[in-house]
């Protein structure tokens, strides 16, 4: 029976080529687009290169005070003295990175001025994250202590700034007149991971802001757990020494600090505040956005599903005449319709893939490689379940209305 059902569609399909071309070309533009967004907002969520323990990870980026009374606020990065004598003592810490916020500086080679981003880090950084090294390796615990002028490079400021070179272990780069022994080179992280891209890595010890005891400062952790099962202990083990922090003044009243897992760091930049992440209020923009987005194309498709069930009437006033019932009808037109979708849904991964690697080339956000991945297949057939099914419901209910008599002298 399905295979009857199925070379039916094609049959009608070939019959009528405008209706099917306009049909096609909306449903492949609809899932080129929402594929390219799904692959893009799967690059932003999902583990990635060097961020890989992410199940097991927390992220602390954000101090704020706040006056109640008067409401204002003042907020900003955390301080290194915060870190290093409130956070790293937490026993159900396992490991704790640290590094600064992104700092620029010039370099000149050949007379031409290269900008080197680069970000101070400490020894246990390397072992949070899972950086690929080229070439060489991170610094140590002891040259980080003697504060020793070394750097890690991207693969990207290797080529830049030393050109053809085939290992550069062991040759200086110098920025702001400061010449660093170059130990190693990793390859090149994606702005999207913007707390864990740079041009260069240097030890923290070098950074003048690991000095005062103040809470706010330039500085963002990642708490590591030991694993998975441990992750709501640690966090509730930080919100409790959050709560015994001591205020900064008498102009302050109230202190907030998140240790936010990926998502909820995520969430809070785009929805939420210090008490809030907004993981809710994100969940449910993102839902209604890609309803709205879906539903225009569905009723457009509707529509056209109508006007094809009105050509064919007299077909299904001879079907029923000949004893076939409103539900047998009924499941035929769905699979039809779904048929169609799926054929869109092929030229829509096809042109996403034309697209996609389109974007890649351009590289319009640095090192920025999306992908189809299995997640984002995922995501796309549910779209097209969703949108074939929709679409086809409502047509398929109006075709087993139709009077036999009605159908025929149609």
């Amino acid at each position: 029976m399905l295979k009857n059902y199925f070379k039916i569609a094609i049959a009608v399909l070939k019959r009528r080529k405008f209706f099917t071309f306009i049909s096609l070309f909306g449903i492949s533009l609809t899932l080129t687009i929402l594929t390219i967004a799904t692959s893009y907002v799967d690059k932003l969520l999902s583990p990635d290169y060097p961020d890989y323990k992410r199940d097991r990870s927390l992220y602390v980026t954000r101090m704020e005070f706040q006056n109640s009374k008067e409401g204002w606020m003042n907020n900003s990065n955390v301080s290194y003295y915060f870190l290093g004598h409130y956070v790293s003592k937490l026993k159900n810490v396992y490991k704790l990175a640290i590094s600064s916020t992104p700092r620029s500086s010039n370099a000149y080679v050949n007379n031409a001025k290269l900008v080197i981003e680069y970000k101070y880090t400490n020894t246990e950084f390397w072992e949070v994250l899972e950086y690929d090294f080229l070439e060489g390796k991170s610094f140590s615990k002891n040259e980080t202590e003697k504060a020793e002028l070394v750097a890690v490079i991207s693969k990207d400021t290797k080529q830049a700034y030393f050109g053809n070179e085939k290992s550069v272990v062991g040759k200086y780069i110098s920025a702001d007149n400061i010449n660093y022994r170059v130990i190693g080179v990793v390859d090149n992280v994606s702005k999207t991971l913007g707390d864990l891209a740079a041009d260069m890595y240097l030890p923290l010890t070098l950074s003048r802001d690991i000095t005062g005891t103040g809470l706010m400062g330039s500085f963002t952790g990642i708490l590591l757990a030991k694993d998975q099962a441990m992750v709501p202990v640690m966090k509730a083990e930080f919100n409790a020494m959050i709560k015994k922090l001591p205020l900064p003044s008498k102009d302050f009243d109230r202190l907030y600090c998140n240790a936010d897992s990926h998502f909820e760091r995520f969430a809070r930049s785009f929805r939420g505040d210090s008490t809030n992440a907004g993981t809710t209020a994100l969940i449910s923009v993102c839902a209604i956005l890609v309803l709205l987005f879906l539903l225009l194309p569905t009723i457009n498709l509707v529509n056209i599903n109508i006007t094809r069930i009105m050509e064919r009437s007299s077909e299904i006033g001879v079907r029923k005449a000949f004893g076939a019932s409103s539900n047998t009808l009924v499941y035929q037109f769905l699979v039809e319709n779904l048929i169609l979708t799926f054929l869109g849904a092929l030229l829509g991964f096809f042109f996403s893939a034309i697209a996609l690697s389109v974007i890649n080339n351009a590289n319009l956000v640095s090192n920025m490689h999306l992908s189809i991945n299995f997640s984002v297949l995922l995501y796309s057939i549910i779209a097209c379940l969703f949108f074939g099914l929709i679409s086809g419901v409502y047509p398929a209910w109006v075709m087993s209305k139709l009077n036999v008599v009605k159908a025929l002298k149609s």
